[in-house]
């Protein structure tokens, strides 16, 4: 499969489509979900063009995951969190639904989580997790 520089995660890191960043920088990008499984829910993305962890460069995938223990920090941080369940779904037939690699990083229990991808959240409510996130930054 090519990767469809067309998709929703391509065009974020574009600036095509607005989103609710909490971090980035030349080779990541955080931003919060708009359809959140637990309030907090934020997706880290490298912005090397790959569909799954299968297909992103070694290096590329050392220097997300750092990204990845930043973000997930600030948020127990600033959630006053305790744990945090981490995905990475590679494939469709594991439940990826947009096809760029991304991580989910969700401050709630793994008995708690909310379905994937099933509702809009509160957008007012997101930005201001965003915000505590990037304070504890």
């Amino acid at each position: 499969m090519l990767y469809d520089d067309q998709n929703i995660f391509a065009r974020i890191i574009r600036n095509e489509i607005p989103a609710i960043k909490v971090y980035e920088d030349d080779q990541v990008l955080a931003f919060m979900d708009i359809m959140p499984q637990a309030e907090g829910h934020t997706l880290v993305i490298p912005k090397t063009p790959a569909i799954t962890l299968l297909d992103l460069p070694p290096d590329a995938a050392a220097y997300t995951i750092q990204i990845v223990q930043k973000i997930a920090k600030a948020m127990e941080k600033a959630l006053e969190v305790k744990g945090i369940v981490l995905m990475q779904l590679s494939g469709a037939s594991a439940g990826q639904t947009v096809p760029h690699v991304h991580f989910h990083l969700v401050p709630t229990s793994l008995h708690n989580l909310g379905k994937h991808a099933a509702q809009m959240g509160d957008q007012e409510k997101i930005k201001a997790l965003a915000e505590k996130i990037k304070a504890a930054l």
